[in-house]
């Protein structure tokens, strides 16, 4: 499996310097170390769409508590179809809907999944039944349960909007906790990266949908995530080392400059233009949507590409070793 010579290593008496075979990273009969996940390019879109949903409904609470009642209902709706649509993705890619159903049979402190499920159950309710209140017919608001409805809408909203982060999070702390190198090495990072991904598309989709004079709460909510994922992306990147490499490089390096190329043109134009153009506002808001869901796209293929070369698991894990018996030595 090793081939050349690395110089200069003695062993472990302290001796004379030894000769010893420089690895290269192979794997018998042309076989990874890791399985490539089995999740499908479905999962990538559920991560962005959840993310929307997330970053939507607290764009439509402060909407909701600042009396902006067009960027209130276009950002209620747009969370719960970004929602719906997050979930067909995950079960689509699970193959079978009862898993989701059984993952809320219980309570799993340690399991991601599990707390994720019920993170997500939670907001669903809130975000759910505030998008509800915004499409009751004329004909029925005079009735009882549409008048409840309508008194339970703004604590509902913000109940979604406290759970938000949660939802925006949860699937980045899912995904690091996987044995999948190019996901557990950022498991730091990771989760800042997905928060402010989802303040910047849904700060962009209310931009989209919302008149100039009533997107203000849009406008600022995603500048903040877009400068927030930009730099939480940079530190990602400096910090992973070899793994890196599945960042930069190929169809994955490609993704994420693009990614990053179209969220700092979304940010410049929310700064610039979007408090004075409706169409540069809607410019910007497209551009926050798309370096958003080219974000997810190239974290979730950065993944399965880290799986394909022995020397990005191989590596990271001699490292720990090394440090953990270097510091070992030294006390």
């Amino acid at each position: 499996m090793f081939q050349g010579l690395r110089r200069g290593r003695r062993g472990r008496g302290g001796g004379e310097p030894t000769v010893v075979p420089e690895a290269e990273f192979r794997s018998y009969y042309g076989r990874p170390v890791l399985k490539a996940p089995v999740w499908e390019w479905k999962i990538a879109a559920y991560l962005f769409c959840g993310g929307l949903a997330a970053g939507s409904s607290v764009v439509a609470a402060g909407a909701d508590l600042t009396n902006r009642p067009t960027l209130r209902r276009s950002s209620r709706l747009g969370s719960l179809g970004a929602l719906l649509a997050s979930l067909y993705f995950l079960v689509s890619d699970l193959g079978r809907p009862e898993r989701f159903h059984h993952m809320l049979r219980v309570l799993k402190p340690t399991s991601p999944m599990s707390v994720g499920t019920w993170i997500l159950s939670a907001f669903g309710a809130g975000a759910g039944a505030a998008a509800v209140s915004e499409v009751v017919p004329s004909r029925l608001r005079r009735t009882w349960p549409a008048r409840l409805l309508h008194r339970l809408a703004r604590p509902l909203g913000v109940s979604a909007a406290a759970t938000a982060p949660g939802v925006a999070s949860y699937t980045a702390v899912l995904l690091s906790h996987t044995a999948v190198p190019g996901w557990s090495e950022v498991r730091d990072e990771l989760p800042f990266v997905f928060v402010g991904s989802a303040a910047a598309s849904g700060g962009g989709f209310g931009m989209i949908c919302a008149p100039v004079s009533e997107a203000g709460p849009a406008r600022a909510f995603a500048a903040a995530g877009a400068a927030g994922e930009l730099v939480a992306s940079r530190v990602m990147e400096h910090r992973l080392g070899l793994v890196g490499e599945v960042y930069r490089e190929g169809h994955v390096g490609r993704l994420r400059r693009a990614s990053e190329a179209l969220t700092a043109a979304g940010l410049a134009g929310t700064l610039l233009v979007a408090h004075r153009s409706r169409a540069g506002a809607a410019a910007s808001g497209l551009a926050l949507l798309a370096g958003s869901a080219l974000q997810r796209f190239g974290v979730f293929e950065a993944g399965v590409a880290s799986t394909k070369d022995p020397k990005y698991v191989v590596v990271p894990q001699r490292e720990r070793l090394d440090v953990r018996n270097g510091v070992g030595r030294e006390s």
